[in-house]
């Protein structure tokens, strides 16, 4: 008779952990792992990465899922590798080959797209996406044998780099390094770079290495934090207001702080911006986000007193 399953015994949990998503799980298989190794309350990702996809992944815990739609919105930088002269239904690997079309692809050809498609450009969503159409993901859809029209989008390729890439025996191979604006799909840049080659190309491989200020020189890996002690995983996470760290800063007193939690807006001389991160000054702690007009401090999303609490304990408890 099997033993009765222990009951995780959850606990608050506030912070950021910068996960190296591994290959073959999706980003909210990936999140339950991590939020069950942390035995934490309340979590969230900050946009999905495919399960053929490895690499950055930033997840949020406790009042840093109030700010995670900030890492949503972040440019990102990917390397992937795509395989010429092959179309998928996809356009990665998992789909099933659609069309075959020689290579006859020179370092020329692969200059002449790399300096096509950097900058603004418009992109198609693909049908194998979480869009949704009437509530339903468009990948639903794909896989029911639909099509559905999509509008095409306006997003940027801030730099892009095409380079050939090793490939198997009568295959021919690109790697592509790219930094983009939110919104925009690697699978359908492959395909749309393979078709200005003339040749078509599906993604065999795709890893994202950076979203917003965050790094995978600063992920850890789920393999590494099943290794650690309870402690050990605490000490990964990052604190809150590590998802507003290009924001400015305005620090206030005790009595400007608590009104301002409580949503009141408050006066100062403070330049107009539209992104601010909002402190205490004694205790020094996050409060949350505001924007300022006209010297005015107005409160956008805030932490609530129990999370300050739990937070500023968390902290001290830190080695």
């Amino acid at each position: 008779m099997n033993a009765p399953r222990t009951r995780v015994q959850r606990r608050p949990v506030h912070g950021v952990l910068l996960l190296d998503k591994p290959l073959g799980l999706s980003s909210n298989q990936a999140l339950q792992k991590a939020k069950w190794l942390l035995r934490a309350e309340k979590a969230g990702h900050t946009g999905t990465l495919d399960p053929l996809a490895t690499g950055v992944l930033p997840l949020c815990f406790g009042a840093a899922t109030k700010f995670s739609q900030l890492h949503l919105d972040a440019d990102k930088t990917y390397e992937a590798t795509a395989r010429l002269g092959v179309k998928t239904s996809t356009g990665d690997a998992e789909g099933e080959v659609i069309a075959g079309r020689p290579v006859n692809v020179n370092a020329d050809d692969l200059a002449r797209v790399e300096a096509q498609f950097t900058g603004p450009i418009r992109q198609t969503p693909p049908m194998h996406s979480a869009l949704k159409k009437d509530g339903k993901a468009l990948y639903e859809y794909a896989r029911e044998g639909i099509e559905i029209e999509r509008a095409a989008r306006d997003v940027v390729i801030y730099k892009l780099e095409v380079a050939a890439a090793p490939a198997l025996p009568g295959q021919s191979a690109i790697r592509l390094t790219a930094t983009v604006s939110k919104g925009t799909y690697i699978r359908t840049l492959g395909e749309d770079i393979g078709e200005a080659l003339g040749c078509g190309a599906h993604l065999t491989a795709l890893r994202r290495t950076a979203t917003g200020d965050f790094d995978v020189s600063q992920c850890v890996t789920l393999e590494a934090l099943e290794a650690m002690s309870e402690e050990e995983r605490l000490a990964q996470l990052l604190p809150v207001e590590s998802l507003v760290a290009g924001h400015s800063h305005v620090m206030l007193g005790t009595e400007d702080a608590a009104r301002f939690l409580s949503g009141l807006r408050r006066r100062g001389e403070w330049a107009d911006a539209a992104e601010v991160a909002v402190f205490g000054a004694e205790p020094h702690a996050f409060l949350g986000t505001a924007h300022v007009v006209s010297g005015e401090l107005i409160p956008g999303r805030l932490l609530n007193p129990i999370e300050i609490q739990q937070t500023l304990l968390s902290t001290e408890a830190t080695p």
